[in-house]
């Protein structure tokens, strides 16, 4: 008899990588990146800038990494960087770049995780006013991961760049999932970029490659975080393994992310009907579904124990809220078998009795 499938639906990083890509990384041309010299990760960059719209891109191994390098090429020592109060920069990098670049987090509230514009220009310092910290950088993220997977549309990120640039200040945007954003606007993602200095994004998550992130802008730009990737060990040799199921995924993996986002909401409309579980729809735009279990009288960690027990994994993102993320190995079927265990799970802990 053949076990019951264990779904995974902590996040998108638990996705593996497809046939194709296994199979470009036994083919890929290699060199030593470190020198420049690896085509396929030449190839990977040059394909990442055009799409993105920028003038060059940058292999690294993880979106953190993109991040850091990203904030530190742009700003110096002592700036603030204003940002969302729970932006991942600030919630999950660790303090990264108060840890190794001596900036300060300048954290400003938001609505679905996008920061209005009255609010970042309240944040920006004076430059003539030696008393406080120089502004160095304003970061966005699209899509938020914090707020439910929410995207901000180019409009949105057009008037917060040109708030930034008449003060004379970049902007960057932690672009992890900015596929699945340009995917649910169903604009081109040059428009979501088009206005910001730098843009990174993740090759490891609904894209389903097994490791890396790209970080695009301008020439200058990428030069000065070459550079820092060395100082930070992320310098790398034959990196065409990593870099040839991105150019995989990036040829091959966008559009079906709108599968993704359908079955994301269709599991949505299920949970929200289940007696006890809370959840915004409004946000769920993605692949991201964040739910608050305490009208069940329990916690994030014990739901999530009870889930596994019947073969269904979600993340703890609070006290008492778990995350779902809606991935390629989720097919249609797999909405219902998740519904209904969580359905279960929550019967279980309220002691309601199901019919």
């Amino acid at each position: 008899m053949q076990a019951p499938e264990y779904l995974n639906v902590r996040s998108d990083t638990v996705t593996l990588p497809t046939p194709e890509m296994l199979e470009a990384i036994t083919r890929a041309a290699l060199g030593d990146d470190n020198r420049g010299e690896d085509p396929t990760v030449r190839e990977l960059e040059e394909l990442s800038a055009h799409m993105l719209g920028k003038e060059a891109a940058l292999l690294t191994t993880s979106g953190q990494l993109s991040n850091s390098l990203a904030v530190l090429a742009h700003a110096t020592r002592g700036d603030e960087i204003i940002m969302e109060e729970t932006s991942h920069l600030f919630t999950s990098e660790q303090g990264a770049i108060s840890m190794f670049g001596g900036m300060v987090y300048h954290l400003v509230p938001g609505h679905h995780g996008f920061p209005s514009l009255c609010h970042i220009e309240k944040a920006i310092r004076p430059r003539d006013d030696i008393h406080t910290p120089r502004t160095g950088l304003i970061c966005l993220e699209n899509t938020h991961n914090h707020a439910g997977g929410t995207v901000i549309s180019p409009e949105l990120t057009r008037q917060a760049c040109e708030l930034a640039h008449r003060h004379g200040i970049p902007v960057h945007i932690d672009g992890a999932r900015i596929f699945n954003a340009s995917v649910a606007l169903g604009v081109d993602v040059t428009e979501l970029v088009r206005d910001a200095d730098s843009i990174c994004f993740c090759l490891s998550k609904g894209l389903s490659c097994p490791i890396g992130s790209v970080l695009a802008g301008t020439r200058e730009f990428i030069a000065k975080a070459r550079r820092l990737r060395k100082a930070f060990g992320g310098g790398m040799r034959q990196a065409g393994i990593i870099a040839a199921p991105g150019i995989v995924a990036l040829n091959t993996m966008i559009s079906r992310l709108r599968e993704d986002h359908q079955r994301t909401r269709a599991l949505a409309l299920r949970l929200a009907e289940i007696p006890g579980l809370s959840l915004d729809l409004d946000t769920v735009q993605t692949n991201m579904i964040r739910v608050d279990v305490s009208g069940v009288h329990t916690t994030a960690a014990q739901f999530n124990t009870a889930l596994k027990n019947r073969g269904v994994e979600v993340l703890v993102a609070g006290d008492t809220v778990i995350r779902i993320v809606i991935h390629r190995h989720i097919e249609d079927r797999h909405v219902s078998i998740i519904a209904d265990a969580i359905a279960d799970v929550a019967s279980e802990f309220s002691g309601v009795v199901k019919a």
